[in-house]
């Protein structure tokens, strides 16, 4: 069974969940393109990784959900689109993967591809939404809005980039998948 990201729900809000994540590590990847170019083409390099592609040829364990998000993007702005639509111009995306709760700073494995960088990620308090269907950037960009106006109707302030979240493998049949649309407030 694939480990997933805990996190414990702090209150719910209407449109959104209140999460609190512990620190944890993560292994990501900056990928140039439109938003599901860039999710394909990070995840095969993330999966080459965790499949043994570092320098102690150690299997890592999959976890989920698999994240995505602007590179380089400060915070949200509630009525601007998110994503792009495919075919527009690229955008620059951060692909991560968060590491199995049993590895440490110092026992994760380095890898091999210059590409892929490991950190930690600090603990966090996220606004979130889920839904299920398929991985279009319409469907993202349509519940981001959605997630930004409700966390300010709220009244939280974001203190970060949006991420896009898919915790299910392509060929699982689509109204079946879970997503997620988060988004770090300030305490």
């Amino acid at each position: 069974m694939t480990e997933r990201q805990p996190y414990r729900v702090v209150a719910r809000h209407p449109g959104f969940e209140l999460r609190r994540y512990l620190p944890h590590l993560a292994a990501e990847v900056r990928v140039e393109g439109d938003f599901a170019t860039a999710g394909s083409e990070a995840f095969r390099l993330l999966a080459r990784y965790i499949g043994g592609a570092n320098r102690s040829r150690r299997p890592i364990g999959m976890t989920a959900p698999v994240g995505q998000e602007p590179a380089g993007a400060e915070k949200i702005e509630v009525t601007a689109p998110m994503v792009q639509e495919e075919g527009d111009r690229p955008g620059s995306w951060l692909v991560r993967f968060a590491m199995p709760a049993t590895f440490t700073a110092a026992t994760l494995p380095e890898p091999e591809d210059p590409r892929i960088t490991t950190r930690e990620i600090p603990a966090q308090l996220v606004a979130a939404t889920r839904f299920s269907g398929r991985w279009t950037t319409r469907a993202f960009e349509e519940r981001a809005t959605a997630l930004g106006r409700a966390v300010a109707a709220a009244g939280f302030q974001p203190a970060g980039a949006v991420r896009y979240a898919r915790f299910d493998p392509p060929w699982k049949p689509s109204f079946l998948r879970r997503n997620e649309v988060a988004l770090p407030v300030g305490e």
